[in-house]
């Protein structure tokens, strides 16, 4: 091929990309005070990678220790439950969902909320087929790795919304945290 040939395919196909609206992924612009983050998590060891694995490609030092100028966000729920959708005529089970649900958090050297507690819950459903008992335990696996990615992005988002607006986030925390206002007084003469 000719040189000119592959200057301009070069150049239509960054065109072409250009008008589609294809950017690249920029880094997390995570909150203030998350340079560095103590990162405990209950119950779930590939939850605990995969975000360890997100937090350092933002940019944040995941420590092994607590610290006056490092943040601790704290995983304490994080599982995984199986419910029945449908049953066909034989009493057997045809359909499941895989719900997850992670709850975090996020303070603060100090103690203080950067990110208020969250509770994030995904599911998938899946078709469960009784002659193939070996391909739905895979296929349960599979889904178990797709929600642990989409967990992963979700809570990466929430934390990116949190350095987008730190100070609506730490009024949230505030609020959440306050005694609540007392109920009106009533009475009933």
């Amino acid at each position: 091929m000719s040189r000119v040939f592959q200057a301009s395919l070069l150049l239509m196909s960054t065109l072409i990309l250009a008008a589609c609206g294809f950017h690249l992924r920029q880094n997390v612009a995570l909150p203030p005070g998350m340079q560095q983050v103590h990162l405990t998590v209950a119950n779930n060891l590939d939850l605990q990678r995969r975000l360890t694995r997100a937090l350092e490609t933002a940019g944040v030092t995941v420590v092994d220790h607590t610290g006056h100028d490092v943040a601790e966000m704290t995983v304490p729920a994080a599982y995984f439950s199986t419910d029945t959708l449908s049953v066909s005529g034989q009493a057997q089970v045809t359909e499941y969902t895989v719900r997850y649900q992670v709850q975090f958090e996020v303070r603060d050297g100090t103690g203080a909320p950067i990110v208020p507690h969250q509770r994030i819950d995904l599911q998938k459903e899946f078709s469960y087929d009784a002659t193939n008992t070996i391909g739905t335990t895979a296929q349960v696996d599979a889904i178990h790795a797709a929600l642990n990615d989409e967990m992963i992005t979700a809570i990466m988002l929430r934390l990116q919304a949190a350095g987008r607006h730190p100070a609506k986030t730490a009024a949230e925390a505030a609020a959440q945290e306050g005694p609540s206002a007392p109920a009106p007084a009533s009475t009933t003469h």
